[in-house]
């Protein structure tokens, strides 16, 4: 009896990848900066703070939007985006309006909820699961600890408090599965300048294992997820993205993917760990700090991290960003400005002088960023496009024009490779040039 042909799409084909469950690879060559794969969205939010200066809809940025009737909470593009966004947003529309102030599901609330609506209405496969279903998702049901089921529970009472009016709901075991299913394998969209716009679901870009030495990237045109080559790919060779932040040493990098992926990463950069002396380096003196001293600064700055990010729900801009200097006084006495968590620091100092419009300050911080950056991360990396563009826009700012071309310029040739040439972000960023 024949077994069953693997899915194929274009130069791509789904595979049983050895240690790793289901995986994506080529079927022929693809050089840097070529597009492996685009999926549209299964389903999309838009973060509720971007509203008005995106459309729910499509997430295209842009003013003059025109706001839902009925709510006047929802922003859309024209007719056309409206109509496409009603079955989604009605599941929202009249609860806001019901609600009020009191309407705050989590988006992985309102993106289960749309999971629902949509396999609902359209329960073939769609134009987003040409590789993988979403019912095939991994849920890793049997790895999730007390913690992370009591937290499932509490989106299911949200799901049933905020959406009872327009859906029908599976029983409490089938949402626990689907809740895990989404916490797994859901998408952040960002903004050219790593900003959060919304979340959303891409089966197909799903497929794709990780790697912390990623062979591809995963950019965002509106709702579409563009996946391209960051380094040329042989026929055979799998397909890897990221699922994580690349900047840190490779025993904090698997305890971000064990908390939220269930595996540990056995990549060449995990297993020789040959990067993992430069992201700590530790400062040049006469007499070096002891070993017990460097694990004990590496555990405040891991506990410090932590609570700089609790602290952003509730502490004032000034109280974080007292946070942040007195951090980095403490941790650089050890460490060197280019340890990766005198950088963490100093990321989150800029981000609170950007918030404050400091630009002096945030551009203070930046400037001391980008160099170790480039250094730590892979090439074509979106955190160094996007610390140039920030750079580069400070710079203009601040009328220091040249400053502010070449990086600028130093953020579109990284662009042009991860998003493709004809994306509107860069678009945008020659328009800036040409507008300076």
């Amino acid at each position: 009896m024949r077994s069953e042909a693997a899915p194929q799409l274009g130069g791509l084909e789904r595979f049983a990848s050895a240690g790793k469950g289901r995986g994506l690879r080529a079927r022929r060559r693809f050089a840097v900066g070529e597009l492996l794969l685009s999926c549209p969205a299964y389903v999309a939010v838009l973060t509720v703070s971007e509203r008005g200066s995106h459309c729910d809809g499509c997430f295209a940025r842009k003013e003059g939007l025109s706001k839902c009737g009925r709510c006047k909470q929802a922003f859309y593009c024209n007719v056309e985006c409206q109509k496409e966004d009603w079955p989604m947003h009605k599941l929202e529309c009249a609860s806001m309006c019901t609600f009020g102030q009191n309407w705050h599901p989590s988006e992985t609330v309102r993106l289960t909820a749309r999971i629902l609506a949509k396999q609902k209405t359209h329960p073939e496969r769609t134009q987003s699961e040409k590789l993988l279903a979403v019912k095939e998702f991994e849920s890793h049901l049997d790895k999730l600890d007390n913690e992370k089921r009591e937290l499932i529970q509490n989106d299911i009472a949200a799901l049933h408090h905020f959406y009872s009016k327009h859906l029908d709901y599976p029983d409490n075991a089938a949402l626990v599965v689907l809740f895990a299913q989404v916490n797994c394998n859901g998408f952040t969209i960002e903004d050219e300048e790593l900003s959060h716009l919304g979340s959303a679901i891409f089966p197909d870009v799903a497929l794709m294992n990780h790697s912390c030495c990623p062979n591809v990237i995963v950019t965002y045109k509106g709702t579409l997820a563009e996946v391209r080559a960051v380094r040329e790919i042989e026929p055979g060779e799998e397909i890897f993205s990221s699922y994580i932040d690349l900047l840190y040493p490779t025993e904090d990098r698997n305890d971000r993917l064990r908390d939220s992926y269930f595996f540990s990463c056995d990549c060449r950069e995990c297993t020789t760990k040959e990067k993992d002396k430069e992201k700590l380096e530790i400062c040049k003196l006469n007499d070096p700090p002891s070993a017990e001293t460097v694990k004990d600064m590496i555990k405040y700055a891991r506990n410090v991290i932590e609570e700089f990010r609790r602290a952003k729900h509730y502490k004032s801009p000034s109280e974080l960003l007292e946070i942040c200097e007195l951090s980095l006084d403490k941790m650089g006495a050890v460490f060197e400005d280019s340890n990766v968590y005198m950088l963490h620091m100093m990321y989150q100092a800029m981000g609170v002088c950007l918030y404050v419009q400091d630009w002096e300050g945030a551009l203070c911080y930046g400037q001391k960023i980008i160099r170790p950056y480039s250094k730590h991360y892979p090439s074509y990396s979106l955190n160094v496009a996007s610390m140039w563009l920030k750079l580069g826009r400070l710079y203009m700012a601040l009328k220091n024009r040249t400053a502010g071309v070449k990086a600028l310029k130093r953020a579109i040739a990284i662009m042009e490779v991860a998003h493709g040439k004809d994306h509107p972000y860069i678009s945008e960023i020659k328009k800036e040039l040409e507008d300076h």
